[in-house]
């Protein structure tokens, strides 16, 4: 392991002191193409030696999405956990009193939207430090992150956990690149772009692919990537998540320095002992997670309105729809009808490719 943490050290070393200007992009690319596999190599270490790769805690994921809260020790995560779900996170004021992964379950809207209060993160945690490895696999299965962060001293511990988490290939409100990389059998490296570039260079791209070993792959650009964008496609592994941060303790800071913070982007200014403005963090969590609330109505009865079938904002047809109520229901499913402003008329007949919007009310009509 630390042979490979000396190269890691090496490289960022080198990327320090190498001036960032046209000359030097192609061998910024080149480092940059080694970087990302080796910290690859750091996550999942080869099987002859000791301890699996990045395994997370083991928590069952329930209810319909998943929330992550990560920050520093002692920002007040179980605090916040503790307040927003009912469940007993041990709280102290002294540094590192959660040391494994505990779940909540917050109701929300009708979504059962689960809260797990990861451990600490100190920095160093992608090159395996603490318990850091655990904790950011963990994250990586989450739906939405919370990086809670002590009002006090706010901006140094944002970077430092930024830092961590794109280390471990997390992308934190970001889209995925939009560029095509396709690998072929022939014909060399075939580089084009819809788009004037600052970045990328044909030599830059060929340099970041021999490093993986292609010699042979079509590359498309849409817009001014950069080289750490193609690396992300070419690795593959990258998550893509929303990402809130939520400022605690805001009561030991002045008003002046709260209206600072709430012009940032994500950011949400919260103080869990006193309670103040978790019911807007509840609502930035829902806006985040963009999840989509469906009401059934069996025949000839009102909607249930209790109890709704929550979807995912990316996949919400009808045929989402059945899956997540029975796996089986799809063989025997004629039509839909639907009630709600995905629809022109009340109630419409529609089939399994109709895409839902919020609140739609629907009756699945089987075959007979």
């Amino acid at each position: 392991m630390a042979t490979v943490m000396q190269k890691i050290k090496e490289i960022e070393d080198e990327m320090a002191r190498t001036q960032k200007n046209k000359a030097t992009a192609h061998h910024l690319g080149l480092l940059k193409a080694k970087l990302a596999k080796l910290r690859r190599e750091l996550l999942t270490p080869s099987s002859k030696g000791g301890g699996g790769a990045g395994e997370g805690f083991d928590v069952t994921k329930s209810g319909d999405a998943r929330v992550g809260l990560v920050g520093f020790p002692s920002v007040g995560k179980s605090t916040l956990l503790n307040k927003l779900t009912g469940t007993f996170s041990e709280v102290a004021s002294y540094e590192f009193t959660t040391l494994t992964c505990i779940p909540g379950v917050i109701v929300y809207r009708g979504a059962k939207i689960q809260l797990l209060d990861l451990p600490g993160i100190i920095e160093g945690a992608k090159d395996g430090k603490g318990r850091g490895r655990q904790v950011i696999s963990t994250a990586r299965t989450c739906n939405c992150i919370i990086i809670v962060l002590d009002a006090i001293k706010p901006i140094t511990h944002k970077r430092l956990i930024e830092k961590e988490l794109e280390g471990f290939g997390i992308r934190l409100n970001k889209e995925p690149p939009n560029l095509t990389f396709r690998k072929k059998d022939k014909g060399g490296i075939n580089f084009t772009s819809t788009v004037t570039n600052t970045h990328l260079d044909l030599e830059t791209v060929k340099a970041i692919c021999s490093e993986y070993r292609i010699h042979n792959a079509d590359i498309t650009l849409r817009y001014d990537a950069t080289a750490d964008d193609l690396i992300d496609v070419i690795e593959g592994s990258r998550i893509y998540m929303p990402c809130i941060y939520a400022v605690n303790k805001i009561d030991q800071i002045t008003l002046e320095e709260l209206e600072v913070l709430d012009k940032l982007p994500h950011y949400c200014p919260v103080s869990a002992h006193l309670e103040w403005n978790l019911d807007g963090l509840l609502e930035k969590i829902w806006e985040y997670l963009s999840l989509t609330r469906i009401y059934t109505k069996p025949k000839g009865m009102n909607p249930d309105y209790d109890d709704p079938v929550i979807l995912s904002s990316k996949k919400r047809t009808v045929e989402d729809f059945c899956d997540r109520i029975h796996k089986d229901m799809l063989k025997q499913f004629k039509y839909a009808l639907v009630w709600g402003s995905s629809v022109k008329h009340k109630p419409q007949r529609v089939g399994k490719e109709h895409e839902l919007d919020d609140e739609d009310v629907v009756q699945i009509i089987k075959k007979i």
